[in-house]
């Protein structure tokens, strides 16, 4: 663990500790089936960075009410639906280290979870009778549906640009980043230019984390992942690493990129001669200094915000997007 996520841990435990509570308490369905399976994703070790986000978002705005937490969940079992429908999508085999829900209990019963999850999170945000916040949440939902559903079109696609790459990742990741720090200043009735500056700071977070995720499918294995390295590349995901290197190719090394891109079965050298091909033709690195803009445009926009802890934390928060390795 590095010294700034112990020093991150250190200080929102409570907050972690009161939201893994919450998540158990609200989730309460009717069928143990449903809990079983929802439990496999919810309770995997996920990081709780959108609920903590919002938490600390309600408490920059001065927010004085109890539902914070509460609320904060919602985002989670959004993100948690998500990660069921993707993973099937996907046809992927790991995740978080562990089989995917539908290799245990079928295709049907994993999109109806995940269904169930979807329809929690929007219970729950109708629970602030807040109709601008209700607005913001199902709207990422239509927005990250619209996204797996662009990327899905795309697959294998090598002409998928910057631009459209950006757009993908913005419907699908940083529209949940972005929705959970604006609904945090609507629950906390903070004046616009606040919620303007607590969105800025949301949507550029989420770009910067989605690729710094793109980057950690290439610099790390799968023990360290959780799944199979390279698993974005064998499910048909153009990523900026790769957009980035392709773009900067020669016609050679350009077609052998094409070559291997192009077969989901590639073997453990061929990826070693992409992730070779990536470094060399600058797509690591781009990717990085990439990330590295977002975060500071995130950092930049706390600036409406007094000095504060919770102003540290965010700020740490951007910066140890650039430092994951999972």
């Amino acid at each position: 663990m590095t010294d700034l996520k112990a020093r991150i841990l250190g200080l929102v435990e409570k907050d972690l500790t009161e939201i893994e509570t919450e998540l158990e308490h609200h989730l309460n369905p009717q069928l143990d089936l449903v809990r079983e399976v929802a439990g496999h994703i919810l309770f995997s070790g996920g990081k709780r960075l959108r609920p903590l986000l919002l938490v600390l978002a309600a408490r920059l705005c001065d927010y004085r009410g109890d539902y914070d937490k509460t609320f904060s969940i919602s985002l989670e079992y959004l993100h948690a639906a998500t990660l069921l429908h993707d993973d099937l999508i996907d046809e992927a085999e790991l995740r978080r280290g562990k089989p995917v829900a539908h290799s245990i209990w079928g295709n049907a019963t994993t999109i109806l979870v995940g269904d169930f999850l979807l329809a929690r999170a929007l219970s729950i945000a109708a629970g602030t009778g807040n109709i601008e916040i209700i607005k913001v949440v199902s709207g990422i939902t239509e927005n990250m549906s619209q996204g797996e559903i662009h990327q899905l079109s795309r697959k294998g696609d090598l002409s998928l640009d910057e631009a459209e790459y950006r757009e993908v990742i913005w419907r699908k990741t940083a529209v949940l980043f972005e929705g959970a720090c604006r609904s945090a200043g609507l629950l906390a009735n903070a004046d616009p230019a606040r919620i303007e500056a607590l969105s800025a700071y949301g949507v550029n977070l989420g770009i910067a984390f989605q690729m710094a995720d793109d980057l950690i499918d290439y610099t790390s294995d799968t023990q360290v992942l959780g799944k199979k390295a390279g698993a974005d590349l064998r499910e048909g995901k153009l990523t900026l690493p790769v957009i980035a290197a392709l773009e900067a190719a020669d016609g050679p090394d350009r077609e052998r990129m094409a070559t291997i891109i192009a077969n989901p079965d590639f073997t453990p050298e061929d990826f070693k001669v992409l992730k070779g091909l990536l470094d060399q033709y600058g797509g690591l690195a781009y990717t990085r200094e990439k990330a590295r803009e977002h975060v500071m445009l995130a950092k930049k926009a706390l600036a409406e915000f007094m000095p504060s802890e919770t102003t540290a934390i965010l700020n740490d928060l951007a910066d140890f997007t650039l430092q994951r390795r999972a």
